[in-house]
């Protein structure tokens, strides 16, 4: 298996798990998408993702598109993640699958998980 794999341990596979990110954790706003970001109480790090997209956003190829394409970018980033993160990513209805593309994933979620990295460290040395 590579490294750069994305296994089943780094993804929300049951219902309980999203619920619980979607009451207990932070919301973050991008243009195209919401990210629901809640910390594990766990000591092992690396991210969980969970990608809840509706049928709202297209027919199945334009939603495997989008999850093909979020999946993609953490599974290239997720060596940058060593706390342990639970992250539901939901796009916005105004995304167009055609317009996702890597570069895009890129240019919005680098910049928001930065910020959230920052605001991690910021509360551990508060502790």
């Amino acid at each position: 298996m590579s490294r750069l794999a994305w296994n089943k341990e780094r993804r929300l596979l049951k219902s309980p798990e999203f619920t619980e990110c979607y009451e207990r954790g932070r919301k973050y706003f991008t243009r195209n998408f919401i990210l629901f970001v809640k910390r594990r109480n766990e000591g092992q790090g690396g991210i969980r993702l969970g990608l809840t997209v509706s049928k709202k956003m297209g027919h199945a190829v334009a939603r495997n598109r989008i999850k093909r394409v979020v999946r993609e970018y953490f599974r290239l980033h997720q060596f940058e993640f060593y706390l342990p993160l639970d992250i539901v990513v939901v796009p916005k209805r105004n995304l167009e699958a055609k317009q996702l593309t890597l570069a895009l994933a890129i240019e919005e979620f680098t910049p928001l998980l930065a910020r959230i990295r920052a605001e991690a460290a910021a509360s551990q040395e508060r502790k």
